[in-house]
């Protein structure tokens, strides 16, 4: 029978809240500790959740919540070059859904509050000390909580996996930063159709709403990395004007640009992923989600793979005797499936963000990039078929 009796959650954005809810499911107590004041502050953009993401929040009973605001995109297309491809899908699963960030995670709150899982708003870690019992985590107001295990759900700059290991890796800089905006402007296009385009000199993606407006994100080239702050602190007209050089001689990214409202421009600032993490464990502390995974937006897996590690984590530590089992475990059944994906994810960033190299191979790089999107079984089947057993008992796996 598992020793784990209680666990404390650093962080409540995404794997945060499903990781309690499958606590609670696995009859594990739980409290999420976030550091911001409520679940919407400083977080805004769109996220997608793939067919997978969706299985597994079935398994914690938060889908519906989680997807009520979604937009289901149902198709999508290649463009580039002046050519437009329609790119077949999985037809037998469900859509990807696209949510705005804040309204899943105050989703997901709700769903975890609603079940009684406790939330304590504005606990930012400082450290975590552990002995043979337990392990109590500090915070920057003096207060201190104390349970079985901790679990690491602080996002990319996390300060767990600091203390899962110092020396461990830190995010890495795509060469991109981040925008998105929703223009009162209409584009050529079926609503819930996403297009992925590859202008003259940046990537973009957009997708027309039902209510006639358009969805527009652009991963804008830039060698040098800024923090969210940092990037905020720049004049809007600045980014405005950045944009239209990279993408005023696009169809439709000049037009769409031109038509965005400087008030609805939103900064997301640089755009990472997580190099192979050596260690996701330590004693009673482990890392989930995009603190110890976090593939490239090019991926589409970002959220749902947050979510799949945050029910496996729980029923790792259900089904086995002690921590470490747990959590080695877990490691052993998620490591493979992450880092395969994020490699997908990293030949894609080569064509959003090229070098000079590149730049000159693009044409061909494009041809490949078509020829695997047009092979959706083979190219991405695996990833969003993927349906975790929850019935099923975790088991050591063997090195």
């Amino acid at each position: 029978m598992a020793s784990v009796r209680s666990a404390l959650i650093i962080g409540g954005g995404v794997a945060g809240p499903v990781a309690a809810l499958a606590l609670r499911k696995a009859g594990i107590e739980a409290t999420v500790c976030e550091a911001y004041p409520n679940p919407a502050d400083g977080i805004g953009g769109a996220l997608a959740i793939a067919p997978n993401g969706l299985a597994a929040l079935d398994v914690v009973g938060a889908r519906d919540a989680a997807t009520d605001t979604a937009l289901p995109i149902p198709r999508s297309a290649l463009s580039f070059g002046g050519r437009l491809v329609e790119l077949p899908r999985l037809a037998d699963l469900p859509p990807m859904q696209i949510v705005h960030r804040a309204d899943l995670h105050r989703a997901l709150h709700e769903t975890a509050a609603g079940q009684g899982i406790e939330i304590q708003h504005n606990k930012r870690l400082v450290t975590a000390e552990e002995d043979a019992t337990g392990v109590t985590a500090r915070f920057t107001d003096g207060s201190t909580v104390t349970a079985d295990v901790l679990i690491g759900a602080d996002g990319i700059h996390s300060t767990v996996r600091t203390l899962v290991d110092p020396d461990a890796p830190g995010p890495g800089y795509t060469g991109m930063l981040g925008f998105e905006s929703v223009i009162d402007r209409r584009v050529a296009g079926e609503p819930g159709t996403m297009f992925f385009t590859f202008g003259k000199r940046a990537y973009y993606l957009y997708w027309p709403l039902p209510d006639g407006r358009t969805h527009w994100g652009a991963n804008l080239p830039q060698d040098k990395p800024m923090s969210l702050t940092e990037a905020r602190a720049v004049p809007t007209e600045e980014w405005l004007r950045r944009l239209h050089d990279a993408y005023g001689e696009d169809d439709p990214g000049g037009s769409l640009v031109r038509h965005i409202d400087p008030e609805r421009l939103h900064v997301t600032g640089s755009l990472h992923i997580m190099p192979s993490v050596p260690h996701w464990h330590r004693g009673r502390l482990v890392l989930v989600g995009d603190a110890v995974h976090a593939p490239s937006n090019s991926s589409g897996q970002g959220a749902s793979l947050a979510i799949e590690s945050a029910v496996e984590v729980a029923r790792c530590l259900r089904d086995l005797p002690d921590p470490q089992s747990a959590f080695a475990a877990y490691e052993a059944r998620r490591r493979p499936r992450v880092e395969g994906i994020a490699a997908r994810a990293g030949k894609i960033n080569q064509a959003k963000a090229p070098g000079r190299l590149a730049k000159a191979l693009l044409p061909v790089m494009m041809r490949v990039l078509l020829k695997t999107a047009m092979k959706p079984e083979k190219t991405f089947g695996a990833e969003q078929r993927y349906r975790m057993d929850w019935n099923e008992p975790a088991t050591l796996v063997s090195a």
